[in-house]
Formats: C-alpha cells, sequence, structure tokens
C-alpha cells in the first residue's frame, strides 16, 4: 500500500463531536462521554474513508503559547476563562467536556494510536512541523489534515501533496482543500499566500486585529499583485503607485501589528517534536486496558469501529 499520512487536530475534532453528539451519550456511571465517542466514530470512519499508512492525534499541550501572547496580547484572550499564575490563562471549555480529555488520552494510547504535544506549543504547530518534516524527504508521502481551523490553511502544497480536509460540512462530508480550492474560495494560489492575506486580514475568532480597512478580498489582491506581505511592505514603504494612499496609510498605521504577526498567525514549522513512531497499529497496544475502558465508560461499539477499521489499514 502506498504511504499516506493523516495529522488531526484533536481538540478541533473533539470539540466538534461534543456539540455534535448528545449529552444524553453517557458511561454507564452517568458520566457524559458523547466527545469521546463522538472522536471515536470520526477516527473510525476517517481511517475508512482515506486508509492511511500513518497516523498522529496532534494535541494542543498549550492552547494558548506564550511566544504569540508576547507577541500580541490580545491573542484568544477572550477565552480566558480564568487567570493562573505562571499560564497565559485556562481555557473556556464547557464542564461536561473537559472531564473526557483525560479518557480520550487513554483511549487513545490502549489502541496504539500516536498522540503529540509539545510544551508551549499549539496542536496546530505540531502539524506544522510534522509537515515540514514530511516535506523535506526526497520522496514525501502525501499528507491530509483534518481540522475545523482555517488556520491550517497555510500548510496546503499540491507539489507533495498537502492537503487540508476540512470539516466545516461534516466528517461524512470533508471539503478537500487543495491550491484550486485556495484560489476558487480566497483568491490566493498558495498556502503560504494563504497565511499572508489572514496576516492582513486578522481573525476575530482569536483575537487578531488585522489591519484596520482590509478585509479579506482587499488582502488577497494585494497579496497577488505583490507576491507576498513581505512584497506589499516594500511597496509600502518605496511609496508604490499600485497602493492607494488609504492602502498605504493603514499599512504604515498597523506597522506595529504587521511586525509580530506573521509569528503568530504563521504555524511553527520546527517545533521540538521527538522521534513519533506514527504507523497505524495493527494490533493494539493493550488489549486489557482498552476492554477495561471500553466497559467502564459504555464505549465498546465505538471502540470496535476503531479496532475494526485499524484492521483493515
Amino acid at each position: 500500500m502506498a504511504e499516506k499520512l493523516l495529522l488531526l487536530d484533536t481538540a478541533s475534532l473533539y470539540f466538534r463531536a461534543y456539540f455534535g453528539v448528545p449529552d444524553s451519550v453517557k458511561a454507564p456511571d452517568g458520566t457524559p462521554v458523547n466527545a469521546v465517542r463522538g472522536l471515536l466514530d470520526m477516527i473510525a470512519r476517517l481511517v475508512t474513508d482515506h486508509r492511511p499508512t500513518r497516523l498522529v492525534m496532534c494535541w494542543d499541550d498549550d492552547w494558548r503559547p506564550q511566544f504569540r501572547v508576547d507577541a500580541i496580547p490580545s491573542y484568544k484572550a477572550h477565552r480566558v476563562a480564568a487567570e493562573v499564575p505562571g499560564t497565559t490563562g485556562a481555557e473556556e471549555v464547557p464542564d461536561t467536556l473537559a472531564p473526557q480529555v483525560p479518557i480520550i488520552v487513554e483511549v487513545l494510547a490502549a489502541l496504539g494510536i500516536a498522540r503529540v504535544g509539545v510544551p508551549g506549543y499549539e496542536a496546530d504547530d505540531v502539524i506544522g512541523t510534522l509537515v515540514a518534516r514530511e516535506v523535506a524527504k526526497a520522496h514525501p508521502a502525501p499528507v491530509d489534515v483534518i481540522t475545523g481551523d482555517r488556520d491550517l490553511f497555510q500548510l496546503v502544497d499540491d507539489a507533495v501533496p498537502v492537503r487540508v480536509l476540512y470539516t466545516i460540512r461534516g466528517i461524512k462530508d470533508l471539503l478537500a482543500v487543495d491550491q484550486s480550492v485556495l484560489k476558487e474560495k480566497y483568491a490566493v494560489a498558495t498556502g503560504a499566500g494563504y497565511a499572508d492575506m489572514a496576516v492582513l486580514r486578522g481573525d476575530p475568532s482569536d483575537g487578531l486585529p488585522g489591519v484596520a480597512g482590509i478585509g479579506e478580498k482587499t488582502a488577497a489582491q494585494l497579496v497577488h499583485r505583490y507576491g507576498s506581505l513581505d512584497g506589499i511592505l516594500a511597496a509600502r514603504d518605496a511609496g508604490d503607485p499600485g497602493l492607494t494612499a488609504t492602502q498605504r496609510r493603514r499599512l504604515v498605521e498597523a506597522a506595529d501589528y504587521l511586525a509580530v504577526a506573521p509569528a503568530v498567525v504563521r504555524v511553527a514549522p520546527d517545533a521540538p517534536v521527538g522521534d513519533v513512531d506514527d504507523r497505524l497499529p495493527g494490533v493494539v497496544a493493550d488489549a486489557d486496558a482498552l476492554v477495561s475502558l471500553a466497559q467502564r465508560w459504555g464505549l465498546t461499539s465505538s471502540v470496535k469501529r476503531v479496532v475494526d477499521a485499524l484492521a483493515l489499514g
């Protein structure tokens, strides 16, 4: 079977599962397990439909990294539920979701599915680093990134190929984002162009202000005209006549933001990720633990679907 790498943005998926599966789905002791069961069913579906040979569950060891907050203090600030000394704050997570996350960790370990996070980095950075490593190989495997986060469109690269399978329509009807989709939907030709456009546009959902008065359409036009954010800034500094007076003024006024935003928006290609055994497990890592977890949390049918999917893989 030809090599194929599947990288899952785990938190994006278990949040989707939590809101998509009724909270009436509970363990025998009454603990809600809707996110756990929904995530397992997603994994089974993805492995069955896409037949990867390699699979990594990418993890947010830090949902709001210090280096991004230092650059732009408003980064995800509206999602801080509580200030915690020595951290950038505790994330706002539904009360019945938080207790399910450790269960997800245990089940993935018993299955033997690779789960990778890095202190001080988000899952996006783990994904970016694993993609960069794959791209650097003499013969890279095709990579599919599963996420509900448009930020990862910056990794799209037809040459490998790297695609983003976007969950906006659900796991059963993923939108496969390649460079043709970026051009059609966002008028940018590459993943790098998408990142530059995103810097200019900003993203209120992440607390990124962007450049005032420059929306997505204008940002894409500028990236197309000047080739990159660096090209746009060079045109600003040179007084290029292709920029209107208003655009140039807004770019000047946003100089401080534009100096730091690229490092916040772009995913890290070099996070300190250790060696990863990402092979799709043909046999579960700990059958006894898996049976015990499935029985305790009422996950037998979902676990069986994953095990059956792995056996097919």
